[in-house]
Formats: C-alpha cells, structure tokens, sequence
C-alpha cells in the first residue's frame, strides 16, 4: 500500500512538471509572436492611421495660396510636356477633324510642395488632389470636343518629389480640326497638327516646351488606319500671338497620313475604267441595230452619272476640282462621245440613203424595161429576202464607184428560178453585209481607245 501512494504521487509530480514546461513555452511563444507583430507593425505601419491629416500638413496644401502659379513675379515657370499617342481612332474628310486618344503628361517643379524624406521616395496621388494645388492649364487649340477618361476612375495621376518636381498625367480623347486639301484625293497625302497651348499665362509667366525634343513624342506601334498609311510623327513649337493678351508657346504635335489607293481602285478606278471600255463595244454593232446601240450608250452614260454622284457623296463640297473628280469627268465624256458617234453614223447614214434613193429612181427611169423592180441590200438583208428573189433576173448593178456603202440591184421579171443564180446572188449580199460598216466606226475603234489609254499615262503619271 504504502509503494503503491508513492507511485501514484511521482506520477503527479511528473505530470506537473510536464504541464508547467508545456506552459512556459506558450508564454515564450506569445511573446515571440508578440515581437514580431510589434516588429512587422514597425516596419510596415499603416500613415494614414498612424496620422490622421499627415499627407496635408507634410505637403503643407492649407499654408500656400495655389491659386498662383510657382515662383510669382518672378521669372517665368517652365513647363516641360511629353505625350503618349495610344491610338489614332478615325479621320473624317467630310467633317475634316480627327479623333486621338493619348497620355498627356507634365512636368514642373513647385518648391511649395517639397517635403523632407529620408529614402527620397515620391508620394503618388490621384486626382481629388489636382483640385487643391496649381496645375498648368493647357488646352488644345483648334479643338472641337475632348474629354479625360473617367472609367473606371479618373484617368489623372499627380507624382509629388521630395525636392518639389512634379508630374502630371491625364488620358484624354480629343477631336480637333484639319485643314485638308482634297486635290489629290484619292492620291493624296494630309499632314494634321494637334496643338498644346497655355489658356492663360502667357509666355513671361509659363514656358511651355517639349520635355526631350522630338523624343517627348511617342506612339504606339499598332496604331493602325483603315484608309490611311501614317508615314510620321514630329513634333515643334512657336510662339503664338493674339493681339488682344499677348504671346503664347504653343506646342504642335505633327503627323503626315497618305491614303490607300487599293480601295478607290476597285470602288472608282476600275468600274469607270470598265464603262468606257463597254461603251467601246458599240463600235463593233451593225449601224441599223439602232436599239442596241443607242440602248447600250444609255446604260454607260447612267452608270457613270452613278459612280459620280456616290464618290462625291462621301467628299466635303469643295470648291476645287479633285484628282478623282478628272479621271471621272473624262471617263464620262468618252462614254457620252460613243453616244455622240452613233448620232453621226445614223445621221450621215440617213443622208447617204436620200442620195441612194434619188440615184436609183433616176436609174430606174432610164432602164427601159417594163417588168423590173429596184431593190436596195444592206446589212439587214435576210435569207428569207433572198429566197423572195426566186423568180428574178439580176439586170443591172449600179457601178462599185456609185455605191461605196450600198448596193443598188435591178431585177427583171422572168418566168425561171434558177437555183444557181439565187446562190451567186446570195453570195454577194453576204460580202456587202460584212463590208456595212460606216467609215466613222472603223476609225473609232483606234481612236478611243488610243486616246483614252494616252489620258490615263499621263494621269498616274502626274497624280501618282
């Protein structure tokens, strides 16, 4: 019994011993933790609670009057700009302006702004404190609508140096004007200048500049155009003058476009190329098939009319004659002088077939025979009009002399149809039908063609 007691109370002793080393290294291990919270607080403590107001009183916004600019009445302030163009998004001939998208950003230093810092690290704000401090106002000149991204907030950063720097950044869409000259167009190249300007201090209070030269301009590289090819971005400045506030830097971001001619090819170029061409194939018609040509002139002279109406409908109205403008007025004049060539034909062919006519009554008078009949062959001579010769006798032609373009026939009655005759006869209409062509035809089918293809030589070489 008495061995048993002490067993049991060695156990216990040994259990609390136990629990006591197990509770001590809780309490070493809370105040480790306890350590090194207190350390991590240190080290990464939060300002804005640790200092309530801290961020105004170490850039001292309340102890300066912002409302004037840097270093007043003094010296003027220098201003440096460099601009991020992210995308050229559509240029408008009819309303000559264009829209970009860009990262516009500023650099000054404001000593009333400088604070102490002991790692020389900048303070980063967003816009609610633009509203506090003096910012330069610079707009755009010459623009018609511009605004600063405000998704998913405002698109405005203000970066504050210890030593007093400042920098100023803004993502701004804007839509300014163009002066175009259209009279190249489609052929043409257009140079478009956005411009950077102080609104109201003028150049003896704030200089404005290009922070690194032409190197303050950079653009995307997958800025791209449907219509346009950019050929180059530059940049430059001069002073600008108003007569009624004085001289003013402004600053002038430039860029030349030229235009893709492969689209006006196939939309204007070719289809007006094409109806000339068509209204050529007139040339090859028999004169007497007075529906087909005159329908077929119809058709060119209103197809070209339309292509006109569509390319100027899209184009400012301009009071001067553009590139596209010359090819299409000429193309048209050739289709209406096809027209104008058949007119001729006809004409000079209804005079020729009065004079024919005269002739062959005079003939016909003269011949003596009782029973003969005139006929008159042309182009529109039918083997159903041979077949009725059965039964006639070719009596008298009109010498080749007297009839270069018709072929008049006497035929006598007679009482035999000789199978032979008719095919002999047959056989010299044919050749007249191949040979009714009128003189002016012939030669327009070199003529037209050769002058048209001399325009357009010296056209592309002129315009391209």
């Amino acid at each position: 019994m008495p061995y048993f007691t002490k067993l049991l109370l060695l156990i216990f002793c040994l259990v609390l011993l136990v629990e006591s080393r197990k509770h001590r290294r809780r309490r070493w291990t809370s105040h480790l933790d306890v350590q090194r919270a207190s350390h991590i607080f240190k080290k990464n403590r939060d300002l804005t609670k640790a200092w309530r107001g801290k961020t105004e009183q170490l850039l001292r916004v309340d102890e300066h009057d912002f409302t004037m600019r840097p270093a007043f009445g003094g010296p003027a302030i220098p201003v440096g700009v460099d601009v991020q163009v992210e995308s050229l998004d559509s240029i408008s001939e009819v309303d000559m302006d264009f829209t970009m998208t860009l990262y516009l950003r500023h650099y000054w230093k404001d000593e009333r702004l400088s604070f102490p810092s002991t790692n020389n690290k900048s303070m980063t704000f967003d816009g609610r404190l633009v509203k506090k401090i003096w910012v330069p106002d610079v707009f755009f000149v010459h623009s018609k609508r511009s605004f600063i991204h405000d998704t998913t907030t405002d698109n405005i950063m203000l970066r504050v140096f210890p030593d007093g720097h400042v920098l100023y950044s803004m993502r701004v869409t804007v839509t300014a004007m163009c002066n175009m000259d259209f009279s190249h167009f489609p052929l043409d190249s257009q140079t478009c200048s956005l411009e950077l300007e102080s609104y109201a201090y003028t150049d003896e209070d704030l200089m404005l500049y290009w922070k690194n030269g032409n190197e303050s301009l950079k653009t995307d590289e997958k800025i791209s155009l449907s219509q346009f090819l950019i050929q180059k971005f530059h940049t430059t400045s001069r002073l600008a003058f108003y007569s009624s506030t004085g001289w003013y830097n402004r600053l002038y971001i430039n860029f030349t476009l030229r235009r893709h001619i492969f689209f006006f090819l196939l939309q204007t170029y070719f289809p007006a190329t094409l109806m000339v061409m068509l209204s050529w194939v007139s040339f090859w018609i028999d004169r007497r098939a007075v529906p087909a040509r005159v329908s077929l002139g119809i058709t060119t002279v209103l197809t070209m009319s339309t292509i006109i109406t569509g390319v100027n409908a899209s184009m400012p109205r301009v009071s001067y004659i553009k590139a596209v403008d010359i090819y299409l007025w000429v193309s048209f004049v050739f289709v209406f002088l096809s027209v104008l060539e058949y007119a001729a034909v006809n004409y000079l062919t209804t005079v020729q077939e009065r004079k024919e006519r005269k002739l062959r009554e005079r003939f016909s008078c003269s011949c003596g025979i009782p029973h003969s009949k005139t006929m008159m062959l042309d182009g529109n001579y039918s083997e159903s009009d041979a077949n009725s010769l059965a039964g006639y006798t070719r009596n008298q032609m009109v010498p080749e002399e007297e009839k270069p373009e018709k072929m008049v026939v006497h035929l006598a009655m007679s009482n035999e149809s000789n199978s032979s005759r008719k095919r002999g006869l047959k056989g010299h209409v044919g050749l007249r039908i191949i040979q009714n062509t009128h003189a002016i035809d012939k030669y327009s089918r070199l003529i037209f063609p050769g002058t048209y293809i001399f325009f357009n030589l010296i056209y592309w070489s002129v315009f391209s």
